[in-house]
C-alpha cells in the first residue's frame, strides 16, 4: 500500500498562473525514476526563500490520487516524457 498527499492541486494551480512562476516541473521525472528504488527518500533541500513550498506544491499537485491534475502539466517540462502524468 502507498502513502498519497492529499493536498489537491489548488496550490499549484494559483503558482502557474502568476508572472513570476518557472517551470521546474523536470524533478517529477526524477521522482518517477527513483520511485520504486532505494533512492526513493528524496530531501528537497534549499536556503530560504528558494522555491521549497512550490517545489512541494508541485509533487503534491502531480501525485495527487483525490483529482485530475493532468491538465495542469500540459505543456510543461514534465509532459515532454514518455511517462506522462503518474496517477
Amino acid at each position: 500500500m502507498g502513502i498519497f498527499l492529499n493536498r489537491g492541486n489548488e496550490e499549484f494551480d494559483s503558482v502557474i498562473h502568476s508572472q513570476i512562476y518557472v517551470d521546474k516541473t523536470d524533478i517529477l521525472h526524477f521522482f518517477n525514476e527513483v520511485i520504486n528504488t532505494e533512492q526513493r527518500y528524496v530531501c528537497v533541500s534549499r536556503p530560504r526563500r528558494f522555491g521549497k513550498s512550490i517545489t512541494a506544491n508541485t509533487i503534491a499537485a502531480y501525485f495527487e490520487k483525490g483529482c485530475d491534475s493532468r491538465p495542469l502539466f500540459q505543456g510543461r517540462k514534465i509532459s515532454e516524457y514518455e511517462i506522462g502524468i503518474a496517477i
